[in-house]
């Protein structure tokens, strides 16, 4: 299991960097992750420290995997090296859905694909979600889309598919599927 570290508000800033990097890369690729082609490095650093009052406030957890991480599983401290993968995770901010969060921008440099990286940094934040009293959580992806794939096989429910909810990087409109996992067997 690869190294995975959740940033601090200050590693959050120091890594805005690579994060953009790894944001390029994944549009770049056609991920339908919100953003359309041509997408450029100052416009996805400018998203990501867009994110940095919610990291800052602990409403928006963001988690990293870099190249060259030992394989350790999750870590404290800095772990060395380029980012090659990111999740987060949006905890509720209403009294009422204290119990839920979201998954978004699970994301993985295209040359680091196939080394099990979503399923980790999936793994760190399902595990924060549940530290945190959040035991629903929901997500949502291109459908036919290989971040579907590891949703599916992963333990999350599909329930439900938009069409053409979503543009691909080219502006063409995609299906999304739309995902829920129960962390435990009482709610």
């Amino acid at each position: 299991m690869p190294a995975i570290e959740r940033l601090t508000a200050d590693d959050f800033d120091a890594d805005v960097k690579e994060l953009a990097g790894l944001l390029v890369d994944v549009v770049d690729g056609g991920a339908s992750v919100g953003f359309l082609a041509p997408f450029g490095h100052e416009e996805a650093a400018a998203w990501w420290r867009s994110q940095a009052p919610a990291v800052a406030d602990g409403s928006l957890l963001v988690w990293v995997c870099r190249d060259g991480s030992a394989v350790t599983g999750p870590v404290t401290g800095t772990v060395t090296g380029p980012v090659t993968g990111t999740v987060s995770l949006a905890l509720a901010t209403k009294p009422n859905a204290r119990h839920r969060a979201e998954i978004v921008k699970l994301m993985v440099h295209r040359e680091a694909r196939g080394r099990g990286l979503s399923r980790a940094l999936l793994a760190a934040a399902e595990q924060a979600a549940l530290d945190a009293g959040a035991d629903l959580l929901l997500l949502d992806t291109e459908t036919g889309s290989t971040a579907e794939h590891v949703y599916r096989t992963g333990g999350w429910t599909r329930y439900g598919v938009v069409p053409d909810y979503a543009g691909s990087p080219d502006g063409t409109l995609q299906d999304c599927s739309f995902f829920y996992k129960k962390l435990t067997a009482s709610g």
